[in-house]
């Protein structure tokens, strides 16, 4: 375990589980994952092997004796009558029968039902009333004349997802963890592995945390496929319900006018509706407009009736065009069904999460390290929404005035789910909350921006805050930034205009591939944002390092196998912008990797002996003798080009792919967040 998970340990005992070991106990059996992590909870919640090992063991043989199947429901029936009891795993729901004034169970997979319950259980765990729970339960079998007697009798009870938590505990523990431990612990809390994600990308993560937390919450993704968007709807938490969204019906979402029956939003915190993209899905039409005034005002009408609820509405589908040619075609809505590509709808939107940042889902992205047992984080958030956070900015930042009712509305709602969820009662920085105002501010602001291209009535909003000196601070969506000659088509007056032929400062600096034109070389501070594209060494780089004979790389974070083939890529871009009759002295000053150090020397010496061909020059020092912090490219012509970062510029991609594009083409990766600054040294 490394420090992180020792303190998780530490701080949270028999609440966490190693997330690996779901997928190794869960065989073939259709079980959400807070009851597997429950049971590993208990069996597993430690940092030692061979009880781990054995807890596996136990957990399998668990729910290999006891868990039903729904195929097998005749078969473990047959099992309790001729045994008498028998240990069952399934999901319990009670009813109060007040005609017999009796509490009457019913199992979901064994498929039997009016078993009585006593009064002591249902006070003991009284979440089996309100939607049912997971239970291992003893069942006995006597068979009796009385046909309105059951011949079903419960035994025991015990449920095994959370029926209790302390919340001043999680705060105070809370209060153990810096801000970006806490992050890791909630990333790793999902499944996923906080190494291979940088800040933004872990934010995007946990806004699907939200509709968990923050009552009447509405939120889109719409993203490539295979990326992970609907996971947290159907698995993370027994309160939310993911639903195909062609299978809705006004009775079975809102209410049944016939029986009076309220439909799914009365019952459950967040409901998901999966691919929810598809311009020809055909939708029912008193849906959605039954739906635009549940989403703006929490409630809906049956008759002369108006009912009211606060289940949070999320959105998930897939894309699929690339995001410059939706902007350049159309918007970034273009993939809803007809009936839903309706302005009035799309407004009542608090949030959209560009899906295209988030990489498709790989091997490696799973976590091995510990997290929460998921039904623990779920009550947790459960128990959030009557909580309010959307004031605790404003010590710090106000809002621009420009911002209507309504962009406000989101910006706040998102900014209060993610304080519930990274700050719970504990003081945030207020670069912390800068951090998460303006993360909140993009998502309202792309949901805006949309709705401008799609209705010419909605008036251009300047998304911005301000802080204690007074000065407005735009924010920019990233997509905004990097196709900024497409985003802003449908708003400006000339229509007929070929926006294509446009150039601007921020879309020029991310353009790629070859031009005839030499750039003007000047020296200059570019800040790029995370998970930003279209960047790479050739247009970062190359200008500066044509002509120059001798260039020298210091950068101590050249040790490890991608960090090395940065380094091979920025000698391709040097080779791309020489002359084939010029040789170019190329020196690297880095630091020894104490634990690799093999490995390390050899694919240098392997770089050295490849640059020979090309007329590279290549050579390097270790300097373990001080600390190199500073990370720069200097040339013999004059040129300091200062790195914040050094090379490591790129978020993790597939470098085992030889068919990926991020693999083949710098341009297609992922950012991370950084800084160059371009310096031009004085003569004398």
């Amino acid at each position: 375990m490394n420090d992180l998970d020792l303190k998780i340990n530490s701080h949270f005992p028999g609440l966490v589980v190693r997330k690996d070991l779901v997928k190794t106990v869960k065989g073939n059996a259709i079980v959400p994952t807070y009851v597997l992590e429950y049971l590993l909870g208990q069996y597993c919640a430690t940092s030692d092997e061979p009880s781990i090992q054995s807890g596996i063991q136990a957990v399998k043989d668990i729910l290999r004796k006891h868990y039903v199947h729904r195929n097998e429901a005749g078969l473990v029936r047959s099992n309790i009558k001729e045994k008498g009891r028998y240990k069952v795993i399934d999901k319990i729901s009670v009813d109060l029968n007040d005609k017999k004034d009796v509490y009457e169970a019913e199992f979901s997979n064994l498929g039997i039902k009016n078993i009585l319950v006593d009064s002591g259980t249902v006070k003991k765990h009284p979440k089996l009333l309100v939607g049912g729970v997971w239970c291992i339960a003893d069942l006995e079998y006597e068979f009796t004349e009385d046909k309105h007697s059951s011949p079903w009798i419960l035994g025991s009870l015990k449920p095994i997802q959370m029926s209790h938590f302390n919340f001043d505990e999680y705060v105070e523990s809370r209060r153990q963890f810096s801000t970006e431990e806490w992050i890791d612990l909630l990333i790793q809390s999902i499944g996923l592995n906080p190494e291979m994600f940088g800040y933004r990308s872990k934010l995007t993560q946990l806004i699907r945390l939200i509709p968990f937390c923050e009552r009447n919450y509405n939120l889109i993704e719409l993203g490539p496929k295979g990326t992970g968007k609907s996971h947290i709807y159907s698995e993370f938490s027994p309160h939310g319900i993911l639903i195909s969204g062609g299978e809705v019906t006004v009775p079975k979402l809102f209410v049944n006018n016939s029986s009076g029956k309220i439909g799914l939003v009365g019952y459950w915190d967040c409901i998901g509706f999966d691919e929810f993209a598809g311009r020809q899905k055909r939708v029912d039409k008193a849906l959605v407009d039954i739906m635009k005034n549940y989403m703006a005002n929490k409630s809906f009408s049956r008759g002369v009736e108006t009912l009211g609820a606060d289940a949070s509405i999320v959105f998930v589908g897939n894309t699929q065009h690339t995001v410059p040619y939706m902007l350049k075609h159309s918007d970034l809505f273009c993939e809803l069904p007809n009936s839903f590509y309706d302005s009035a709808f799309l407004d009542r939107i608090h949030f959209y999460i560009p899906g295209w940042e988030v990489d498709i889902i790989r091997g490696e992205m799973f976590s091995g390290g510990y997290g929460f047992v998921v039904d623990y984080l779920a009550e947790i958030l459960r128990s959030l929404r009557n909580h309010d956070y959307s004031d605790r900015y404003k010590n710090y930042f106000s809002l621009s005035p420009d911002i209507s009712t309504r962009d406000r509305d989101g910006i706040n709602k998102t900014f209060s789910g993610l304080m519930k969820i990274l700050f719970p009662n504990v003081e945030a920085s207020e670069k912390e909350v800068e951090q998460l105002i303006r993360f909140s501010i993009e998502g309202r602001k792309r949901v805006k921006d949309q709705l401008m291209r799609i209705d010419s009535t909605y008036e251009p909003v300047q998304f911005s805050y301000q802080g204690a000196d007074g000065k407005a601070r735009p924010v920019t969506t990233l997509e905004e930034d990097e196709y900024s000659s497409y985003y802003h088509k449908a708003i400006r007056e000339d229509n007929n205009h070929d926006f294509s032929e446009i150039t601007q400062t921020k879309s020029a600096q991310n353009e790629s591939g070859p031009s005839s034109v030499r750039p003007v070389l000047e020296e200059k501070h570019l800040t790029y944002q995370e998970n930003q594209k279209g960047i790479s060494f050739d247009n970062l780089f190359g200008p500066y390092l044509i002509g120059a004979t001798k260039i020298m790389i210091t950068d101590p974070y050249i040790r490890i196998f991608y960090q090395i083939r940065n380094l091979m890529e920025l000698l391709e871009t040097v080779v791309k912008h020489k002359s084939l009759d010029q040789e170019v002295f190329m020196h690297l000053v880095t630091t020894e990797d104490q634990n690799r150090n093999d490995q390390q020397v050899e694919n240098l010496e392997k770089i050295k002996k490849s640059g020979y061909s090309v007329g590279i020059k290549f050579t390097w020092e270790f300097d373990n003798s001080r600390s190199i912090h500073a990370r720069h490219i200097t040339t013999d012509h004059g040129w300091k080009i200062s790195l914040d970062r050094g090379l490591d510029i790129f978020q993790p991609y597939e470098m085992n792919d030889a068919f990926a594009f991020s693999n083949r083409l710098q341009q297609h990766r992922s950012s991370k967040a950084f800084e160059v600054t371009y310096i031009k040294s004085r003569p004398g």
